[in-house]
């Protein structure tokens, strides 16, 4: 297949001599897909999972592994060269989960084809477009199981070692897993590669937050790795940025979540703050319980009224405002993307004319965790404002 292992292995030896490191790997994949003409569409493969040719040879031997058979949910990233795993999984009538890209609008999304739909809507369904026009989104409520992980990568190991293109998402998709049950130690993972991508990868590469694979797939190998090296535990909050928590809407939902169970959420930078001795926290609505003195779970149906705005000595210190609703905006639109956010307010109300809506809360405690949760959100191609509702009357 020319896979170009022997330049690997001389260049190998020039790695080790100088300190290698995961981006000199990278690079030294890509370069080579590239000069050897082993890369695919989309070109250049450089800062990409490098689809290539072959791709779709890779992903028929997974037909050939008992996991997959015995799998009925499984979750492939949305990586090109993955698309092949993505159409056996639909023909094979099994839940296909596909995050969403960079998460930016939540972790999955679950894939739909229309009823009787033929293998051209199935092959459609298994790229890119399908993603977007023939998917529901999975909020973190859901019961989602999932059998079988399948992941991209630039370079693996036969030890199942694995580099990706740097950005950390597989990672942190797979560490949110964790946090919200999907996912068990036992949960096979696999990844698609050329023959040129398996290389060695020094131990000392790795850190604790990296993914391990359990098969590797080529167009000529399956590799059972036999891989030993324990599995992400959940999300390391010491590696998350700032940045990273403004940019993913549900990783603050899953801190707060995390916060609430007791656990250390301290971020990148930030010093550890300790609950103060005896002071309660606030219990997030989408945790399951509420405070006292609240409405029961049939007031938690996040009801929208309509036209009945809250008046000026009406609002609360526990409303919200949301703002710049986008014209065509849709009440079940917000309301997909507060259950996805795990932000689910007591009452909701819609001013949809007006390009906003009034989210109602029982505390101001669970209202201020909302606006953290909401700030970043976007619904179509608008950011939304999101602020106190006092605060924002007040402006």
């Amino acid at each position: 297949m020319g896979c170009g292992i022997p330049f690997f292995v001389i260049k190998w030896d020039s790695f080790v001599a100088v300190g290698v490191s995961k981006q000199d790997i990278r690079e030294q994949i890509w370069d080579h897909m590239e000069s050897q003409n082993l890369a695919d569409f989309p070109r250049p493969v450089h800062h990409r999972i490098p689809n290539f040719k072959g791709s779709y040879l890779a992903c028929q031997n997974i037909k050939d592994l008992d996991v997959f058979a015995r799998t009925q949910e499984v979750k492939v990233d949305p990586d090109k060269p993955l698309e092949g795993v993505r159409l056996l999984a639909l023909q094979s009538k099994k839940t296909l989960l596909v995050p969403t890209p960079r998460l930016r609008t939540g972790l999955f999304n679950k894939i739909t084809p229309p009823p009787g739909a033929t293998k051209d809507i199935l092959r459609k369904c298994a790229t890119s477009q399908g993603v977007r026009s023939y998917s529901v989104p999975i909020g973190l409520d859901s019961r989602v199981l999932v059998d079988l992980v399948v992941v991209g990568s630039v370079a693996v190991s036969e030890k199942g070692w694995r580099i990706g293109k740097g950005e950390g998402y597989a990672d942190l998709e797979y560490a949110m897993m964790v946090s919200m049950g999907a996912v068990s130690k036992e949960t096979p993972v696999v990844t698609i590669v050329h023959d040129c991508q398996v290389v060695d990868i020094p131990e000392e590469l790795l850190e604790e937050h990296d993914i391990t694979v359990d098969y590797i797939l080529t167009p000529t190998r399956v590799i059972a790795t036999g891989c030993e090296r324990p599995q992400p535990m959940g999300i390391t909050w010491s590696k998350i940025s700032r940045e990273m928590m403004e940019k993913i809407p549900v990783l603050r939902s899953l801190r707060a979540r995390e916060q609430q169970a007791g656990k250390d959420v301290t971020l990148q930078g930030e010093h550890q703050h300790l609950p103060e001795p005896g002071r309660q926290q606030a219990v997030p609505l989408s945790a399951g319980r509420r405070p006292p003195d609240t409405p029961g779970p049939e007031a938690n149906s996040m009801e929208a009224a309509r036209g009945s705005p809250p008046g000026e000595g009406a609002l609360l210190a526990a409303d919200v405002y949301v703002g710049n609703l986008p014209r065509d905006a849709r009440v079940s639109d917000l309301k997909r993307a507060l259950r996805e956010l795990g932000s689910v307010p007591l009452r909701l109300t819609w001013q949809g004319p007006r390009r906003r809506a009034f989210l109602h809360y029982p505390d101001s405690a669970t209202a201020q965790q909302a606006i953290s949760c909401l700030q970043g959100l976007r619904l179509g191609t608008d950011t939304l404002r999101v602020a106190l509702a006092r605060q924002q009357r007040d402006k």
